[in-house]
């Protein structure tokens, strides 16, 4: 205590007398606004770092308000092309009119994106259209949307433009696409017909609701809106702390000419105030720009028109209110922790330590929140706000939790290398402002711990096992318009593709039991296939086998089923073909043909029935007959999954193509993961420019300091390194504070949902992104590192 820490501050003249206190505070945050406004460069440095700090997090809250609506246009443009319901038959077929229109799809792959479109033909003059064109395409002509024409007008695609031989002759518009980038089609045909697989449609427009989302999906969403937008509402809140040391030290000015606390506290909330207000500003402005090149822009395969992206008016009124509040709150709550005399900050005093007690309350508030809920199952209702308010409280409290830790490490931090020390020493004097840049990576880190390990245990019930095996074939393909010589010369073209190594090829048909049967009756029948000797080899287990060969084959453990085949597979008695156009054919079923049993095929299925090879009929002749083939390739030749495909647009463009696969993945549940993804995505980058803004702030900050170690001789690489260990401190800390509140709050979802947790090393990768950021932010700020460390910085006016 000295004879100037007891001096009395100078009396404050008294409010002039007023009906409220109303226009004091008004006049106080003017004066903060002015000092933000018109505090020279140095004022406009730290009111644009704050600014752009919260213009970062703001854009990405306004997008965040975007999702809902882009998700219904996105839904209304889907089914406004959908087909209009005749019945809730599937098989029902409308009446052929004026308006009618056939159609088959026609959907492929290319390079792992999907192709969808339909071969269209029109029953008459006046045929309806789906949204997005003006006119039918004629036989040999398509319309595709502009992402498929460019992918055909490149040259690099040929392989494509072989699987389309049609004139183009139009761009489908937006109202007919669910995003910019979907490659989609119709074509004009002359051949189409119901037989061949058409579908006869009479209008578009499907008014059907869309498909609740299951409960565990519900938990899904919610927890992954709450682990997206809480780093970004944390980093606002941090933004507006920016420059707080100079701040400080001129309020200190303020109170030597008579400023009392109140009022000073007042105007710097007006300066956080003026801050907050520009920077959401500057987040709109950014919003409005991106939204208008948000259409070239592709992450995950998901895209969305410009006009998809219009945030919902009243989130932007709560955002619009949120913002500069939070500013405020924040900013009022900073200042109680700091004593402004007017001689002076007491800020570089020994502070008081924090107290962890009510830091724990937060995230055992969460977890408390989570286990009155109770468990959320298939069909119980999921209460959504207990959800959201137990992660929120958990994740603020791993925020709140790091300042305590980071000071409690740092303060027995002794000794070292030079660089070193110089960080550690830092940390000590202003471990807050640390704390508060990397929160926002803990939050995020957290959380993202927290949902991968509620993926990973939702998983089985949302990617099932279908049993195909990869291994064998990699593509089904079917067909019923190729049938006769047809479905020989199918099988053959797909042996003779480039990059084919095997094709397990048959002709499909029924045989029936011939003779007159009651209208009550069911006609013995079973399925007749034709192949050679290795295709019948991966379908039954028939041991030896030469051209000529049948087989009468039995499924296996299913008598009743195999009763049910002898009963048309009579050996040495007749079998009977029937084909819908009146045709039939009679054979003769060899009385030394064999029994054998089935064998899954690659597609997982078992087939039985008569097997015969190529020698015993001439498939050719076949009425009613199909094709079938499962191929492997050889994945060592370039694009052979094109080529295969292309061979298959040939022979009917119309043939189900499918690529087989281990697991099948449920679509709303791959949306969510996708979504995460790309807000994932969209958050680290933010957290990525907040630490850099933060970083900048503080070299800002100690710009003087760094001028006088360099005019004393400090080496720009000891300062290089002193600046990767204090971010690297905090950061450390914070993963692994994410990391054990990531794991205690994704096991507790794992349990509210009766999953268990299956795999508790999901953090490691999502630990290798935090370090990532460390090493680019330390680099991003390594020039303007450069640039202060001057010793002409000791100049001042």
């Amino acid at each position: 205590m000295t004879l100037l820490d007891r001096k009395e501050a100078p009396a404050v003249p008294a409010d002039p007398p007023g009906p409220s206190r109303t226009p004091a505070w008004l006049r106080d945050l003017a004066l903060g606004v002015r000092f933000a406004a018109a505090g020279g460069r140095e004022g406009w440095t730290r009111t644009l770092l704050t600014a752009v700090g919260v213009g970062l997090g703001v854009t990405l809250l306004f997008l965040a308000a975007s999702v809902p609506h882009a998700l219904d246009a996105r839904n209304a443009r889907d089914q406004a092309r959908s087909e209009t319901k005749v019945s809730e038959n599937p098989d029902a077929q409308a009446k052929k009119s004026d308006s009618t229109v056939l159609r088959i799809s026609s959907d492929t792959e290319y390079h792992d994106r999907s192709i969808t479109g339909y071969l269209m033909r029109a029953d008459g003059d006046h045929p309806v259209l789906p949204p997005g064109i003006d006119a039918m395409p004629a036989a040999g002509e398509m319309v595709v949307s502009p992402a498929l024409k460019a992918l055909l007008d490149s040259p690099d695609n040929a392989l494509l433009k072989e699987r389309y031989p049609y004139k183009v002759t139009g761009t489908i518009t937006d109202e007919g696409l669910r995003s910019p980038g979907e490659l989609w089609f119709y074509a004009g045909s002359d051949t189409l017909t119901t037989a061949a697989g058409g579908h006869r449609v009479t209008g578009y427009g499907d008014p059907g609701p869309n498909p609740p989302l299951a409960p565990l999906l519900i938990v899904l969403v919610i927890v992954v809106c709450v682990v997206l937008l809480a780093p970004v509402a944390i980093f606002i809140a941090t933004a507006v702390r920016f420059g707080g040391d100079r701040r400080d030290r001129r309020l200190a000015a303020l109170r030597l000419v008579g400023t009392d606390i109140r009022s000073t506290r007042r105007i710097a909330a007006g300066e956080a105030l003026f801050g907050s207000v520009l920077g959401l500003l500057i987040g709109l402005a950014l919003f409005l720009t991106g939204r208008q090149f948000v259409g070239y822009v592709e992450i995950w395969d998901v895209s969305a028109f410009p006009a998809d992206l219009a945030p919902d008016p009243r989130l932007c009124l709560l955002v619009a209110l949120a913002v500069p509040l939070t500013a405020v709150l924040v900013t009022l709550t900073a200042m109680r922790s700091v004593v402004i005399e007017p001689l002076g900050v007491v800020r570089n005093s020994r502070a008081r330590k924090r107290r962890l007690w009510w830091r724990l309350l937060f995230p055992l508030a969460g977890l408390g929140v989570f286990g009155l809920t109770g468990k959320a199952g298939e069909y119980e209702v999921v209460n959504p706000y207990a959800i959201a308010g137990g992660a929120v409280l958990v994740l603020v409290g791993l925020a709140l939790l790091l300042p305590w830790l980071v000071e409690a490490c740092v303060n027995r931090l002794r000794g070292g290398p030079v660089p070193w020390q110089l960080a550690t020493r830092r940390l000590q004097l202003s471990s807050g402002a640390a704390s508060r840049a990397v929160s926002g990576v803990t939050v995020a880190v957290a959380g993202a711990v927290a949902v991968q390990m509620l993926f990973a245990a939702m998983n089985a019930d949302f990617n099932k096992v279908t049993g195909q095996d990869t291994t064998r074939a990699q593509f089904y393909a079917s067909s019923e318009q190729v049938s006769g010589d047809a479905a020989v010369r199918t099988i053959k073209e797909f042996r003779a593709t480039e990059g084919v190594t095997q094709v397990i090829g048959m002709v499909e048909a029924y045989a029936t039991k011939p003779g007159k049967y009651a209208e009550d009756d069911i006609q013995p029948t079973t399925s007749f296939s034709v192949g050679d000797c290795a295709t019948l080899r991966e379908v039954a287990r028939i041991g030896s086998c030469e051209d000529g060969d049948t087989f009468v084959v039995h499924p296996r453990g299913d008598k009743e089923m195999a009763g049910w085949v002898d009963e048309t597979a009579r050996k040495g008695k007749v079998v009977q073909f029937d084909a819908g156009s009146g045709a039939s054919l009679r054979w003769t079923l060899p009385a030394d043909a064999r029994t054998v049993l089935s064998r899954k095929d690659p597609v997982g299925e078992d087939r039985w029935g008569i097997m015969v090879t190529p020698g015993a009929i001439d498939a050719t002749t076949l009425p009613g007959a199909s094709t079938v083939s499962q191929i492997r390739i050889d994945d060592s030749v370039p694009d052979a999954a094109e080529h295969v495909r292309n061979t298959a647009a040939r022979i009917d463009p119309g043939m189900r193509l499918v690529t087989m696969t281990s697991v099948e993945r449920d679509r709303q549940y791959a949306s969510i993961q996708t979504g995460l993804q790309v807000g994932a995505t969209a958050t680290l980058l933010l957290i990525a420019a907040s630490m850099l803004v933060s970083q900048l702030e503080q070299l800002r900050e100690r710009k003087r300091l760094l001028s006088v170690l360099v005019a004393f001789g400090t080496r720009r690489a000891t300062l290089g390194w002193s600046v990767l260990w204090q971010t690297a401190v905090p950061v450390v800390l914070g993963l692994a504070v994410a990391v054990a509140g990531g794991l205690a709050l994704g096991a507790t979802l794992c349990w509210m949902v009766r999953k268990e947790v299956s795999d508790w090393w999901l953090f490691l990768p999502l630990a290798g992104a935090g370090a990532a950021l460390i090493l680019l932010v330390t680099l991003l700020s390594l020039p303007p590192l450069w640039r202060m460390m001057r010793p002409d910085g000791l100049r001042s006016e």
